[in-house]
């Protein structure tokens, strides 16, 4: 059974840091590409990052791009997700999601616009971030 756990997620000023993790288990995480993926309230869900499975393609939602960044642990199965510069707008629930077809291409998904809930099907409980002063 695929399991995704987050952790991290806590109450930060804005222009502050956190580091998000998503441990993995239940299926080759290797093998598969991982997403971070947040919903603020009263909103859909949105696509944060996306990491192919060899660690060295990545891909950023414009409104993150050059704050956060994503990584990943093939030897420990973690994704992470290292947040700088936090505004108020990244307020949201953060999940760690995948496909659990080894061979989708999330990059692809993202870059395309598919909407998250139909390119990924497995997906932890999320860890909320709230920045507020």
């Amino acid at each position: 059974e695929v399991q995704l756990v987050e952790s991290g997620g806590n109450l930060v000023q804005p222009g502050g840091s956190l580091r998000l993790s998503c441990a993995a288990s239940g299926f080759t995480f290797s093998r598969h590409d991982m997403s971070w993926v947040r919903q603020a309230p009263g909103k859909g869900p949105e696509w944060v990052s996306v990491i192919n499975s060899g660690g060295y393609g990545t891909y950023y939602e414009d409104s993150v791009k050059g704050r956060f960044t994503i990584s990943r642990d093939n030897t420990y199965n973690t994704l992470y997700l290292q947040m700088n510069s936090l505004k108020t707008e990244d307020t949201a629930v953060y999940y760690c999601a995948t496909n659990k077809n080894p061979g989708q291409n999330l990059i692809r998904s993202m870059a395309r616009a598919i909407r998250p809930a139909n390119a990924l099907d497995a997906w932890g409980q999320g860890t909320l971030v709230t920045v507020s002063s």
